[in-house]
């Protein structure tokens, strides 16, 4: 036991006064406390909603997601009918979520990189129009984006007895795009077997080429070395599948277009609506990360006679994104979180498909705990993704 000096010629143990008074142990019992608290409050509200549910004899728990849905949704990625489960109808609206968030999130990171760099272009008219996009979209409520668009999509085209044929097989109709599809075949799994050779094969390859350039100082073509592997590959495994050339094709039947894959103008309300909303924050962020890296690069680079362009994709992008990554992948998140206003416009994305269920079911609690989770793992998936590519991209110290 841990002694305290108490005079010349004795010791005393510690008492709890002297333990209290000590700063260190006074930290971890707060911190203590303060689980206590929360793990009490969490009970409390744990056990008064069970009770009232029960009061109300209301059933709980996961099992209603093996019950038939039937409703039907009127896009997915999977076979779904109104005979399917729930749990099925929540999957359909997952992808839904995933499929408008993952290419709002690679369309706004491509258009903000242009008008990022266009505020900062020499050219007046260039620079103001890049500046009136930013300030114009930046600053209208997305909500309102989505309605403006899911507004105006449908009456700029015909309806579908008067459907425009700009590519053959291509139709834009007021219930959306048609473009022709191949058929099913099992040639195409074979391409899909075939680029994921290709991309391991270009990621080993990338990892020699940088090595050799480290070593020698010569640069390998690897944009067209890769291009060529994944084109030849997969054109092989079309080949080897037979080669398969039958096309389903959109065409007028009755009232309304059949056959092909429709584009429709919910999904394409809320992907414009998205990418060119959080396109405008990535603008910022690029602008700020390219101005944030000294200007002594850009002279370095004019210096040895490097053109603008190669230098601002060679020099000056890639050390500005040291800067930009941070903000970007808040703004990642934010697109992500924001798809969940796609109900708003009809899209049948986690939220409205959620929000069906829970209607239907009566499991309301569940149901929100079901997307809200589903919301979290999606956006802590994308921080641990972004947060792997900052580490990768920081600069290391010899």
């Amino acid at each position: 036991m841990s002694k305290t000096q108490n005079a010349p010629g004795g010791v005393r143990s510690k008492t709890v006064v002297d333990y209290l008074n000590d700063e260190n142990v006074r930290a971890i019992l707060y911190q203590i406390i303060a689980i206590g608290l929360v793990i009490l409050a969490g009970w409390y509200l744990v056990s008064n909603t069970l009770e009232n549910l029960e009061r109300q004899n209301i059933s709980t728990g996961y099992s209603f997601l093996d019950l038939e849905a039937s409703f039907e949704i009127s896009e997915s990625m999977i076979d779904y009918t109104a005979q399917s489960n729930y749990a099925s109808a929540l999957m359909v609206g997952l992808l839904n979520t995933v499929k408008v968030s993952l290419l709002g999130i690679i369309l706004c990171t491509l258009i903000g990189t242009i008008f990022g760099i266009a505020r900062l272009s020499s050219n007046w008219i260039v620079r103001k129009l890049a500046t009136v996009y930013v300030e114009t979209f930046r600053n209208i409520p997305v909500l309102l984006q989505l309605f403006f668009w899911y507004a105006l999509i449908p009456n700029a085209f015909p309806h579908p007895r008067d459907a425009i044929e700009p590519l053959p097989g291509v139709l834009l109709t007021s219930r959306g795009i048609y473009l022709p599809v191949p058929v099913a075949d099992n040639a195409y799994t074979l391409m899909g077997i075939a680029a994921i050779i290709a991309f391991i094969a270009i990621f080993f390859i990338n990892r020699w080429a940088r090595k050799r350039q480290d070593a020698t100082g010569q640069p390998f073509p690897m944009a067209m070395v890769g291009i060529g592997i994944f084109v030849g590959l997969v054109f092989i495994a079309y080949l080897a599948g037979g080669a398969p050339t039958e096309m389903d094709i959109p065409a007028l039947k009755g009232f309304n277009i059949r056959g092909g894959y429709n584009i429709s103008p919910e999904f394409m309300a809320v992907l414009i609506g998205l990418t060119v909303y959080t396109s405008t924050y990535v603008a910022e962020v690029v602008r700020s990360g390219i101005q944030a890296v000294p200007n002594g690069q850009w002279e370095a680079a004019d210096s040895l006679g490097i053109k603008r362009s190669v230098a601002l994709r060679k020099v000056i992008l890639p050390q500005s994104m040291r800067v930009a990554i941070p903000p970007l992948t808040n703004q990642y998140l934010n697109l992500t979180k924001n798809s969940s206003l796609a109900v708003a416009v009809g899209y049948p994305d986690l939220v409205s498909v959620s929000n069906t269920t829970m209607n239907q079911t009566g499991q309301a609690i569940e149901a929100i705990s079901i997307f809200m989770s589903i919301y979290l793992g999606l956006s802590l998936l994308t921080s641990l993704f972004m947060n792997w590519f900052n580490k990768k991209m920081a600069l290391v110290e010899r």
